[in-house]
């Protein structure tokens, strides 16, 4: 792969969907906070130049880190949505990244990423124009539900596939599809929509179930279980 790559984590959420005190990328999974995980998944990505956490305003526990894991990372308070704090994440890494650079941007809550899916990615991208993310075909039959709680209809899952994280494209291109989107006054489910919304196609790369993202306080068990799976694997 050509030309340095860079992350961003955007990790400024609140614990709104999980509840609790504790946003769920600051709790803890075998003696480690689940962004730890994320950020040690990601040091694993070849001609990694560094990267950005985007943090809450007035979070004080990426101080806490060990400093190894901190070393080249720059830190910025986030926005209001998703796409703003990666675009703010963007911003920061204006004066190191050139245009041509790969920015991998990573979810803070996905903590059991396999280090073979991100080099999977990477190879997959080397060499393509836009990018692409990881993902996962879907298997389940998907129903729609209707207002009353209530399936109305079942929908082809041809074709469909779950997006995960990391997502890789060149800084140029990410920075200019979300604020493309940032100025329309769309917040983008992620930065594939917003590099869609360009007329671009981003590469699907199979990527494995066990990367899941914690949401709900039940995921942490799901987790704990994926980290050990991955354990096994090596």
């Amino acid at each position: 792969m050509s030309g340095r790559v860079w992350f961003v984590i955007p990790a400024a959420g609140a614990a709104t969907r999980f509840g609790g005190p504790v946003p769920k990328q600051w709790l803890r999974l075998d003696g480690r906070s689940v962004l730890e995980y994320a950020l040690r998944a990601v040091w694993h990505c070849p001609r990694l130049a560094g990267g950005v956490v985007v943090l809450a305003r007035g979070d004080r526990r990426f101080a806490r880190l060990p400093a190894a894991l901190r070393r080249r990372v720059l830190t910025v308070t986030g926005g209001r949505e998703r796409a703003h704090s990666v675009l703010n994440g963007l911003r920061v890494l204006a004066a190191h990244a050139h245009p041509d650079d790969w920015v991998l941007v990573h979810d803070a809550a996905r903590p059991c990423l396999p280090v073979r899916d991100l080099r999977a990615l990477l190879a997959a991208c080397a060499g393509d124009r836009t990018g692409g993310l990881l993902a996962v075909p879907v298997a389940d039959t998907l129903k729609r539900a209707g207002r009353d709680g209530r399936s109305r209809a079942t929908l082809p899952r041809a074709g469909i596939w779950r997006a995960l994280t990391p997502q890789l494209f060149r800084y140029r291109l990410l920075r200019r599809a979300l604020e493309a989107a940032v100025a329309r006054g769309h917040a983008p489910g992620d930065e594939a929509e917003a590099v869609e919304a360009l007329g671009r196609r981003p590469r699907l790369v199979a990527g494995s179930a066990l990367n899941i993202k914690i949401t709900r306080p039940a995921d942490l068990a799901a987790a704990r279980a994926a980290l050990a799976a991955l354990r096994r694997q090596r």
